[in-house]
C-alpha cells in the first residue's frame, strides 16, 4: 500500500470512531451551592454508557459537588446529578435528569496491546467535540492523584500518545472499532495521556456506584508495575511477566507485613498475580481487616507474608 493509501485507511478509521462516539460524549459543567447560589466548581467531559441516562466521568472532575449540566454535540443540554464517585479509580457516575443521545459501546482494555491504535474523544470547555488519535504506549502504569491532602496511586492506567486537552478528562478512549476501552483521566506530559481502563475490575466499581453511591475499598499501600520475571523464576512458575512492587507506603498494611520495594508478586490468597488487576480485584470491602496471604520473590527466594488491609478512607 502506498503512503496515500495508508493515510486514507488511517483517516477512515479515526473519522469512523469520531462519528460513532462524538454524539455520546458530553461537556459537563459541575456546580456546587455557595451561599444559596450555584457556583461552577469543575468542568470536563463525560461518556453516556446506558440508554437510561447514566454517564461516566472522572471523580476529580466532579470533586465534592452534587451535580451540574451536560451539553452534547447535537446542542442538547440536560441537568446531571452525581450518583457516586470513587477517588481511587478516579471514576464517577452521573445521572441525567432528562433524555440524552444514544450511549457509547463499552469494550475491554484487557484486549489492548502496546502499539495499538486508539482514539481519544472529548468535549472540552463546551466546544463541539475534540478528537485525537495515537497508539497505546504503555499498559499497567500507576498515576499519582491528590485527594483530601493526601496522594494516592491510581493503578493499572493506560498510557497513550493521543494528545489530550485539559477539558477532555472524563472523555472516551476508544479502539479502532469505536468501543470505549478507557476513560481519559490526565495529561502526563508533552505528548502523553493517561486513561482509566474499562475492564472487569472497573465495571465492578461502576456497578457498585450505581447501586450504593460509593465503593468501600481495602487499602494495602503498594504501587505496582508490570515487569519481566528473572529467568530462574519464570522457569519455576511458568510465566515470563509479572508485577513488581515499585512503592510501599510507610506505615501501610503492606509495610507492616514486610513487603518491600522491588518484590515481585507471585500470588495473593493463593491465586497467581499476572497483572495489576490480580491484586486490585482483591481490594474490595470483603478484604478489609482480613488476613491476606501474599507470596513474593525477593533476592532469589520466595517470601510469604500475611497482610491485613485496612479500609481506605474516602
Amino acid at each position: 500500500m502506498d503512503d496515500v493509501g495508508a493515510l486514507d485507511a488511517y483517516s477512515r478509521v479515526v473519522s469512523g470512531v469520531a462519528a460513532a462516539l462524538l454524539p455520546s460524549v458530553a461537556s459537563v459543567a459541575i456546580t456546587r451551592s455557595q451561599r444559596g447560589r450555584a457556583v461552577r466548581s469543575g468542568a470536563g467531559s463525560a461518556v453516556a454508557f446506558t440508554a437510561d441516562g447514566f454517564l461516566l466521568t472522572n471523580a476529580h472532575v466532579v470533586g465534592d459537588a452534587d451535580g451540574g449540566e451536560a451539553a452534547f454535540a447535537d446542542g442538547s443540554e440536560v441537568g446531571v446529578r452525581v450518583i457516586g464517585r470513587d477517588r481511587l479509580s478516579d471514576l464517577a457516575v452521573l445521572r441525567a435528569d432528562g433524555p440524552i443521545p444514544a450511549p457509547a459501546t463499552l469494550g475491554s482494555a484487557d484486549d489492548l496491546v502496546v502499539g495499538q491504535l486508539v482514539v481519544a474523544v472529548g468535549n472540552p470547555l463546551g466546544l463541539a467535540g475534540s478528537v485525537t488519535a495515537g497508539v497505546v504506549s504503555a499498559l499497567g502504569r500507576s498515576l499519582p492523584a491528590r485527594s483530601g491532602g493526601t496522594t494516592r496511586l491510581i493503578e493499572d492506567v493506560i498510557q497513550t500518545d493521543a494528545a489530550l486537552n485539559p477539558g477532555s478528562s472524563g472523555g472516551a478512549l476508544a479502539d479502532s472499532a469505536g468501543r470505549v476501552v478507557g476513560i481519559n483521566t490526565a495529561v502526563a506530559g508533552v505528548g502523553l495521556g493517561l486513561a482509566v481502563p474499562v475492564n472487569s475490575t472497573t465495571m465492578r466499581i461502576v456497578t457498585t456506584l450505581l447501586r450504593q453511591g460509593r465503593v468501600r475499598r481495602a487499602f494495602l499501600g503498594v504501587a505496582t508495575a508490570p515487569a519481566p520475571l528473572p529467568a530462574a523464576l519464570a522457569a519455576r512458575i511458568g510465566r515470563r511477566r509479572g508485577v513488581r512492587i515499585i512503592q510501599v507506603e510507610p506505615g501501610s498494611p503492606a509495610d507492616r507485613a514486610g513487603l518491600r520495594t522491588g518484590d515481585v508478586l507471585i500470588s495473593v490468597a493463593g491465586d497467581p498475580v499476572t497483572d495489576a488487576q490480580g491484586l486490585q480485584r482483591r481490594m474490595f470491602a470483603e478484604a478489609i481487616g482480613q488476613p491476606l496471604a501474599i507470596t513474593t520473590y525477593r533476592n532469589g527466594a520466595m517470601v510469604d507474608v500475611i497482610a491485613r488491609p485496612t479500609e481506605l478512607a474516602d
